[in-house]
């Protein structure tokens, strides 16, 4: 009897705007995920901590200083002190919160920062929180649009935040929809974002899923990005996101320089690490 097919851990990037540092999201198993400090000017990584549940990576975000981070998560323990899921503000790229927000329920959860000492709960209701950051509470976001109480409602309004423009949706069946963002590296290339929402995504990818390409907006030419999963401009160059792995490289004016693999994210398993606070 064949047995289950093994896919690579799914990765997703929170890159702080003001300062050279990002923080990975590492799912896999489907049960366990792991947050990596991601030093974007050595191209150095630090194990944060493991979590037996699953961080909704599309409602997380990190200060625009790479000192904090907001993010969602559920572990289904519903009688717990956390109520099975909630959302935190941790010192990036731990997970232990310095704001813990008990939850309940998958509705809404997580947020984004205004700014360094400001951040944004999502959802109508705020529950009460059981540790309160020392930070300050918006009441809303210049940008807000209404995408809805999943995924998307954080993680468009991220994307347009940091720099992505939103180009236009469309429907491929009842179950698949998809929206089109763009982001230029250069006066040359253009980096295109196909977020999708389908309740029939391909095994090995979740319901809300991105793929990619690049186009040299001068030649046409385009480059296939189908398997990046994540990717994103980094000031002169872009990094992705494929089969576990991080991968970056420099976009010259008539075509990609080398590919270098940053790091190899497969091969983790589970351990337990205290935060340092």
């Amino acid at each position: 009897m064949a047995g289950q097919p093994k896919f690579a851990p799914r990765i997703h990037v929170l890159l702080a705007k003001e300062a050279p540092y990002g923080v990975v999201i590492r799912r896999g198993p489907s049960k366990q995920v792991c947050t990596i400090g991601w030093n974007r000017e050595e191209d150095t990584f630090q194990i944060g901590q493991w979590l037996k549940g699953r961080i909704y990576e599309r409602r997380s975000d990190l200060s625009p200083d790479g000192k904090l981070m907001i993010y969602f998560a559920m572990n289904g323990a519903w009688t717990s002190e956390s109520k099975g899921s909630w959302s935190a503000i941790s010192r990036a790229p731990y997970l232990k919160a310095v704001g813990f927000w008990p939850q309940g329920n998958c509705w809404f959860g997580g947020g984004l920062f205004v700014d360094n000492d400001t951040y944004w709960l999502n959802g109508r209701y705020v529950p009460e929180p059981l540790t309160k950051p020392p930070l300050k509470l918006s009441a809303g976001l210049s940008n807000f649009q209404d995408y809805g109480g999943e995924c998307p409602g954080v993680y468009y309004l991220r994307l347009l935040r940091d720099g992505w423009t939103l180009v236009y949706k469309k429907s491929i069946s009842k179950q698949h929809q998809i929206t089109v963002f763009e982001k230029p590296n250069n006066d040359v290339w253009i980096l295109r974002k196909f977020a999708n929402s389908q309740m029939d995504a391909p095994e090995g990818r979740g319901c809300y899923n991105d793929t990619h390409e690049l186009e040299n907006i001068k030649t046409g030419e385009k480059i296939d990005g189908l398997a990046w999963e994540w990717a994103e401009v980094d000031g002169k160059r872009i990094v992705w996101a494929q089969d576990g792995k991080l991968f970056a490289a420099r976009l010259w004016p008539k075509d990609m320089g080398d590919i270098s693999m940053l790091h190899d994210f497969n091969q983790m398993t589970f351990e337990p690490i205290p935060a340092p606070y």
